[in-house]
């Protein structure tokens, strides 16, 4: 919303200029109206502006609401009232709402709806959510084989306006298994005699419900799609998911890849909704984790105490090692699951990546440790500059294998590449750098002591 709109809508609604109100939200797009009730969610004073609109824009202006205020006004509406706001929703927004409410308010909902509502809301609920199924709608334009250009057209102008969108309609026979697909332009263009087996396209890209949200996504981005057909182990078409709902996705699973590449549990809803308890709970695992983790850096360095004792400007260089392998090793898995989320990176590719970045951090060790060096030179003894030379060539060679190598070892083990994150990866180069600093630092020592 426009900052002038935004700020002459809370106008309006301060003012109670009922009248006014009315006019400027038949004008105003349900994206913003939505944006607006969000930063001034109160359920009372909501329901009182959704009522000042139209059933249909209410449903719209619902479906753009977040989830947690969506759930919220359902559990304060009437039955009566939510009902109506089912049937204006389109079928994947409805079955997304229902799975919100509390079993008695579904029950009641449900007695309310036609039975082909019912079936419909059922069956798109029963979808395990991440799935395919569980984005689709089955709000889509479908036309038979048999027809032709007249005859679609004709069917077209009547379902249109109940249709998500309809610049691709679907072609299907008798039992309703998907043939092909015809754009609106071809309709447009063609002659009205023309046979719709003729002129649709047959070699379809499809998807089935049971397949990852993300694989939608990605396929539509692919092929440069508006919609892509859903359809069952038979090709019996039972819905479609459109570009829209695939943005959507993309920007759930980019949101989810970040909370766990920070290794933060997901939140539902969003960080200003969410109370801080469940931004507690969504961290506290991991950091506890983590800090067990760091104990094994405590412990190299009381291993090596006596070294530090007498060589105490050993330490000024600490930081600096430890957080230059944490670093590369974070940058390493960053582009390595990212690259897997596109697909760019297999499994299968661990040992071609290993050798690429060994040639890439020996370049990022030399470099660094020519900068460490420029440092020692003017700070310390000269024996410890080929110390912190090696071990920072050391340091970030390990960090970061062990930041390309780590997302592959866990899609191995099948969970989410992801959570090699910059805090994980970190913490082993933490680790590592301190046993390979100290362990240079005593044999480098060692050898130059006077017999």
């Amino acid at each position: 919303m426009t900052y002038e709109g935004y700020e002459h809508l809370i106008d309006l609604v301060a003012q109670g200029d009922e009248q006014a109100l009315s006019a400027a939200l038949a004008e105003i797009p349900a994206a913003d109206v939505a944006e607006y009730i969000d930063q001034n969610f109160e359920v009372y004073s909501t329901l009182a502006l959704l009522d000042k609109m139209p059933s249909e824009q209410q449903a719209e202006v619902f479906g753009y609401l977040r989830p947690n205020n969506q759930e919220d006004l359902a559990s304060h509406m009437e039955v009566g009232v939510l009902a109506q706001l089912f049937r204006d929703m389109s079928s994947d927004e409805r079955a997304d709402v229902y799975a919100l409410l509390d079993v008695k308010l579904q029950d009641a909902v449900m007695r309310r709806l036609a039975k082909k509502e019912r079936e419909d809301l059922l069956r798109l609920a029963s979808y395990e959510e991440g799935t395919v199924g569980s984005v689709m709608t089955s709000d889509y334009a479908v036309i038979p084989v048999s027809g032709t250009v007249d005859d679609a057209l004709k069917r077209l102008r009547q379902s249109a306006p109940e249709k998500e969108t309809i610049y691709q309609t679907y072609v299907v026979d008798r039992e309703h298994k998907l043939q092909g697909v015809v754009s609106l332009r071809q309709l447009i263009t063609m002659a009205p005699s023309e046979k719709i087996e003729d002129i649709m396209t047959r070699d379809v890209v499809v998807l089935r419900p049971e397949m990852p949200q993300s694989e939608a996504a990605r396929i539509i981005s692919r092929y440069d799609l508006i919609a892509i057909p859903v359809v069952s182990d038979d090709d019996v078409l039972i819905g479609m998911v459109t570009f829209d709902d695939a943005m959507d996705v993309v920007e759930e699973e980019d949101t989810d890849t970040m909370h766990k590449s920070a290794t933060v549990g997901k939140l539902e809803g969003g960080i200003k909704d969410a109370s801080p308890f469940l931004i507690y709970r969504s961290r506290i695992n991991w950091l506890v984790l983590l800090v067990f983790a760091n104990i094994f850096s405590g412990m190299g360095m009381i291993y090596f105490e006596d070294l530090i004792a007498t060589n105490i400007a050993l330490l000024f260089f600490l930081p600096l090692l430890i957080a230059s392998g944490g670093n590369t090793g974070a940058q390493a898995a960053t582009l390595i699951v990212r690259g897997m989320a596109t697909n760019d990176v297999e499994k299968k590719d661990w040992l071609y990546m290993l050798g690429k970045e060994l040639i890439v951090s020996v370049g990022l060790g030399v470099t660094m440790a020519v900068a460490i060096s420029t440092v020692a030179f003017f700070r310390v003894d000269p024996v410890i500059i080929p110390i912190v030379a090696l071990s920072m060539i050391s340091i970030v060679l390990v960090g970061s294998f062990v930041g390309i190598l780590l997302p592959f070892l866990l899609k191995r083990l099948g969970w989410d590449p992801a959570v090699a994150s910059a805090p994980l990866v970190t913490t082993i180069a933490d680790a590592g750098g301190v046993l390979i600093y100290f362990g240079i630092a005593a044999t480098f020592l060692t050898m130059s002591a006077p017999v």
